[in-house]
């Protein structure tokens, strides 16, 4: 314990994600400034088995998920419920330890309590994955009225969430986006009302299903391999593009932005209060993860069978052996 707002749980649950694969090659390396070794993992759920002195939202036994920050309650984000750009925060996974371990130190801020009906091996990936799927749509919530038009590029590990929250939240008709037949598939099993394979001439198809003038919003949770220009190309005139996944780049000539009055808006996870609420609607059933569950020492071969392409429309949860 460093403080007496500590809180250490016992990792029963940690979600893999593509961020990690992006760490393990490099892209994190100046961002992050940690030196090696550290141990990665951000996405966290498990066991309180201590609290500091001044815990008083948690106790020892409790089920909980972790906000992927630990954040300070001080600075002027904090204190406007921004919590995701905290000015004083750590990053366990990022900048400092993560969760593939068998403990992990969190402060009171960054624990929320799990439902009764709610496990932590089946909600461990909410806390990066389906906080940063849910804290996009909740900011367009405004923008999809009734009539919209929402497309969703990449039914994966992030969209397949991003899915279920805009039918729980929002009225817009929704088009899915993938190469994958099996993402596609599960697609409609949630509840999609459109989807299209990224077989070659998916943006002409996706263009006729908006009645040619592109989506009110377009959420792209690839953001790599060309997806970015087809996500511009499929946002309707004073429309908003969405990036919620990354890798790629954006580039837009600025007459077009100005021409086309365009939107394009970043996603970086969200706030506390964006995982209390996703945490009700998971409690409720309104959103379930697909997992595939590797125990702690099999996490190379999580991450293998992540960069292959293995865990379509799923994701990979470590579970410590005990």
């Amino acid at each position: 314990m460093t403080s007496p707002l500590d809180v250490v749980i016992r990792v029963d649950a940690a979600g893999v994600c593509r961020t990690d694969l992006h760490i393990v090659e490099g892209q994190w390396a100046e961002k992050s400034g940690v030196e090696l070794p550290y141990i990665i993992g951000h996405e966290n759920a498990g066991t309180v088995v201590a609290t500091g002195d001044a815990v008083t939202n948690v106790r020892e036994g409790d089920k909980v998920i972790l906000h992927p920050l630990v954040t300070c309650g001080l600075c002027r984000a904090c204190r406007d419920g921004d919590d995701v750009h905290c000015e004083n925060s750590l990053f366990p996974g990022i900048n400092t330890d993560g969760g593939m371990a068998e403990y992990l130190r969190t402060g009171a801020r960054s624990v929320v309590k799990l439902d009764e009906s709610l496990e932590p091996a089946a909600v461990a990936a909410l806390a990066d994955a389906g906080l940063t799927a849910y804290h996009a749509v909740r900011k367009a919530i405004p923008l999809l009225h009734a009539g919209s038009h929402a497309v969703v590029i990449g039914a994966g590990g992030l969209g397949h969430i991003g899915l279920q929250t805009l039918l729980a939240l929002t009225p817009a008709e929704i088009t899915i986006v993938d190469r994958s037949e099996q993402a596609l598939a599960h697609a409609t099993e949630l509840g999609a009302h459109h989807v299209v394979a990224a077989t070659g001439d998916h943006v002409e198809q996706v263009r006729d299903l908006t009645g040619g003038r592109g989506a009110h919003v377009v959420f792209d949770f690839v953001g790599e391999h060309g997806t970015e220009a087809e996500g511009v190309s499929l946002t309707r005139d004073a429309g908003s593009y969405y990036v919620i996944g990354y890798g790629g780049a954006v580039n837009i000539p600025t007459i077009d932005i100005i021409s086309r009055e365009i939107s394009v808006v970043g996603n970086l996870v969200g706030s506390y209060n964006d995982l209390d609420e996703l945490m009700t609607l998971a409690a409720r059933g309104k959103v379930t993860l697909r997992t595939k569950t590797y125990s702690l020492d099999e996490v190379d071969t999580a991450l293998d069978d992540l960069d292959e392409g293995r865990l379509p429309g799923g994701r990979a949860i470590l579970v410590p052996s005990r």
